[in-house]
């Protein structure tokens, strides 16, 4: 007699099977169940779902990979479920415009990241490598799946390393939006933007591993929070007050990028004529030691003064961040005299150096506005390797090969006139307004140098030290002199800047420069 069960001889019909698949696919879109999706919505945070729904155009996203399922048997993993491996991957549009993307589901298993849900992210990478598309990576996970040992450290290892054969390549952007801790915050930092809510904590070590290791007590908020890693670590690009804020951000940024190396960024539509702008002639102060703020004077040059500043709470004497002239992108970079007097030290050359490099690669035009004193000085500043920091400007500047348009608004003293863009490191124009000083060094300390013999005979010395002073301004604190070594290819009003700047970008559109055959340079990391 068989022991075998009898066969279904029923065979499913079409509604049978489909009716199915919905209930499959219905249960594993529900994430870790009804139950998490509710308290992740009483943290103040989105689903992973929810994040991808909102961040693209509507009915564009396609997903992939939504059944894998992981292999993992060790732990109580073998009859464990892990619906969509706690990761939701695809492609979608964002303002009709291509991106591939991963959102990590903190509802299953804490958005742990295992073999499988790695290598999930890996194929979205590899999809937008080949497709010549910007890939958004949503993290909000507890870390690598530990059950899983070292095929997840692997699969890991694998993130890393498309990241890195997509930079340069394709723009990449990640939204920290919940728990980013360990080996993980890696792959964030190997992309080009990160984009951290309120909600959200980056560290690599956290409070417990340190309190055991160093003694130190301190918060995971203090460690990784967004005031902490915008302000005092600068590996935050944009902090977001929630989710939804955090996707407009990114919707925003890819606004203003190219999907690839090999295009141009996009051209908005911009009708309106360009005209001279006589409130720019009362921004800037003629008193070289007055402060006022550049963003101000960077509104006015941008359509509809819309200006996207990047990481302004790190190293806030240098601004740095995306507008449109005539509807064409642009990146820009400048001194910020309400801080530090504009003055560059080691955050703001490695910030303004990261940033050069990236519109570099992605076919960015770079215009510069400067007003700095020079170099910071101080024995932390040497003892921190100000040299080496400040290095990276004056290399990332000369290797770029995009359009460089350099406007000397007031100050540009010393080695630090060279290092914002001067006219022997590449850049394309240089135009000073009336008030620029052009200088080794500001008028003060050069009169003391210059003049100490006629300063140290006078009766009156702080009367002749001021008429020397004078003197020394007038010879070449002024942008005349500059300009006739040809160092200065305009002297025009504040006014007229816009109108300069959008006539130069269209005259550099088709700018090509080669340079010499070589794997790369050695920037001086």
């Amino acid at each position: 007699m068989s022991t075998q069960a009898p066969l279904n001889t029923h065979k499913k019909n079409m509604e049978e099977r489909i009716a199915e698949l919905r209930a499959h696919r219905e249960q594993v879109q529900l994430g870790g169940g009804k139950e998490r999706l509710e308290k992740q919505h009483a943290g103040g945070k989105l689903t992973a779902r929810e994040r991808v729904e909102r961040l693209v155009d509507p009915q564009s996203f396609q997903e992939l990979a939504l059944f894998a399922q992981h292999r993992a048997v060790l732990f109580g993993m073998a009859d464990k479920e892990m619906p969509a491996d706690g990761v939701v991957t695809g492609c979608a549009t964002v303002d009709g415009r291509l991106v591939h993307l991963a959102s990590q589901d903190f509802t299953v298993a804490g958005g742990a990241a295992g073999e499988v849900h790695c290598d999930k992210v890996n194929e979205m990478m590899k999809l937008s490598l080949k497709t010549g598309t910007p890939f958004v990576f949503i993290n909000d996970s507890g870390g690598a799946r530990v059950q899983e040992g070292i095929d997840s450290l692997a699969a890991y290892g694998r993130v890393f390393y498309n990241n890195t054969m997509l930079s340069g390549t394709v723009p990449q952007v990640s939204l920290i939006c919940g728990p980013c801790a360990g080996g993980a915050a890696y792959s964030p930092a190997l992309t080009d933007f990160i984009i951290q809510t309120r909600q959200a904590q980056i560290f690599i070590t956290g409070p417990s591993v340190i309190k055991q290791v160093t003694g130190e007590v301190v918060t995971a908020e203090q460690l990784g929070g967004p005031d902490s890693q915008m302000n005092i670590s600068g590996v935050v690009h944009f902090v977001a007050e929630n989710d939804d804020e955090a996707l407009y951000i990114c919707r925003r940024l890819l606004s203003f990028l190219p999907s690839n190396n090999m295009e141009d960024p996009p051209r908005l539509q911009f009708q309106m004529p360009l005209e001279n702008d006589p409130e720019m002639n009362k921004i800037v102060p003629t008193e070289a030691k007055q402060g006022y703020d550049m963003r101000t004077l960077i509104a006015r040059v941008l359509d509809h003064q819309d200006f996207m500043e990047v990481q302004s709470g790190f190293a806030p004497n240098i601004v740095v961040g995306f507008g449109r002239i005539q509807g064409r992108s642009i990146g820009i970079i400048a001194n910020q005299p309400a801080v530090l007097a504009g003055a560059l030290d080691i955050n703001a050359s490695d910030k303004s150096a990261r940033f050069i490099r990236f519109c570099n690669a992605f076919n960015i035009p770079i215009v510069t506005f400067v007003d700095v004193p020079g170099f910071l000085p101080g024995t932390q500043q040497e003892y921190g390797g100000i040299i080496r920091h400040g290095a990276k400007m004056l290399f990332a500047y000369s290797a770029a090969t995009v359009p460089k348009i350099t406007v000397i608004v007031r100050k540009a003293y010393g080695g630090a006139y060279l290092a914002m863009c001067g006219k022997d490191l590449g850049a394309d124009r240089v135009v000073a307004w009336p008030t620029a000083e052009i200088a080794v060094m500001g008028a003060e300390g050069a009169a003391e140098i210059v003049f100490r013999r006629e300063i140290d005979g006078a009766e009156d010395k702080a009367a002749k030290r001021q008429e020397l002073i004078e003197l020394y301004r007038e010879t070449f604190a002024n942008p005349y002199v500059a300009a006739g070594r040809r160092l200065v290819d305009d002297i025009i009003e504040p006014a007229e800047t816009r109108t300069y700047l959008a006539l130069a970008l269209e005259a550099l559109h088709t700018k090509r420069e080669l340079r010499p055959q070589k794997k790369h340079g050695l920037i001086p990391l």
